[in-house]
């Protein structure tokens, strides 16, 4: 019912006027709540696209051509570093075998005998293990005085330092060894 038809009518007002006037109303005009609420939608939404220009203003600021170049530098230095660390840990299994080769032939020297081998072939085997094996057993043949038991009493160099600390292992140094190695820790 409308109550402020009444006032403004008077003694002329009549229901049917009241639902003459609710129904024209109702087609020329919305309800205050519902406005009120599409009205805060449309704030809302307002807002949602204010937001969207500011990403997309930003997005056109930016430089494409730049990221896509930034990005392909980096995919280079990443596949460059992968392969450098796929190069080192195949250097370090390649030395780790040899080195192990050598100890099971007794090598007395590590350094002499090592240089004995093609480490450019074996690098390129197909089959390491076998031509490594083979490689330390054809120089082991060549150069007997390299290899093989240290019954004699000579020192086995494997050319690293012994111990934990770093030091030489002193007790197996003839004197003269002895003195030169305590002249160069002095030095």
């Amino acid at each position: 019912m409308l109550e402020w038809l009444k006032t403004i009518l008077g003694e002329s007002y009549t229901e049917e006027i009241d639902k003459k006037v609710s129904a024209e109303i109702g087609k020329g005009f919305v309800a205050k709540s519902d406005f009120n609420a599409k009205n805060e939608e449309l704030k809302a939404v307002q807002g949602q696209l204010a937001e969207a220009g500011k990403t997309i203003e930003g997005f056109q600021q930016m430089d494409i051509e730049g990221i896509k170049k930034a990005s392909e530098e980096w995919k280079t230095k990443y596949e460059e570093a992968e392969k450098a660390h796929a190069e080192k840990l195949d250097e370090m299994e390649l030395e780790s075998k040899v080195e192990a080769a050598l100890r099971n032939a007794k090598a007395k020297n590590f350094k002499a005998a090592k240089a004995l081998l093609d480490i450019e072939a074996l690098k390129a085997s197909k089959n390491r293990d076998a031509d490594i094996h083979a490689a330390v057993e054809a120089a082991a043949a060549e150069n007997q005085f390299l290899f093989g038991d240290s019954a004699d009493g000579a020192r086995v160099d494997t050319g690293r330092e012994h111990g934990a600390g770093g030091n030489p292992d002193y007790s197996k140094m003839s004197d003269e060894e002895y003195y030169a190695a305590t002249l160069k820790k002095k030095e």
